[in-house]
């Protein structure tokens, strides 16, 4: 299976002060927009998301199809193969957004310790 790109997406308190502070570590503003409370910082190859007030806790995402520059890659494993993957295979599905058969899908999955996992096909 190809995941694609990878980040942690973080849950903020405010966006300002986490941008500051990962500025500070070598982090620049990569996407996203600050009027509707996320950006997508990078440092290298390291993607985070900052998302003020949109959820809980932290996620672990992937974006089949794109790589750590938001690019699309040819040969991908798509959203929707993932998802017969994981439910054939025991995984629960907690949340689901694939309603075509191809084209920008999401859905999310939780390991055995709750953290969320986040699969986020954009394209």
């Amino acid at each position: 299976m190809k995941l694609g790109c990878f980040s942690v997406s973080l849950a903020v308190t405010n966006l300002q002060e986490s941008k500051k502070f990962y500025e500070q570590l070598g982090f620049h503003t990569f996407a996203g927009d600050e009027a509707h409370n996320f950006l997508i910082m990078k440092n290298g190859d390291t993607n985070i998301g900052l998302f003020q007030g949109m959820f809980q806790s932290n996620i672990l995402t992937f974006n089949p199809g794109w790589d750590q520059n938001a690019e699309p890659i040819g040969d991908f494993t798509d959203a929707r193969e993932l998802i017969e993957h994981c439910q054939a295979n025991g995984v629960e599905v907690t949340q689901s957004s694939i309603e075509s058969d191809q084209g920008p899908a999401s859905f999310s999955i939780q390991d055995p310790d709750g953290n969320v996992i986040l699969i986020d096909q954009h394209i």
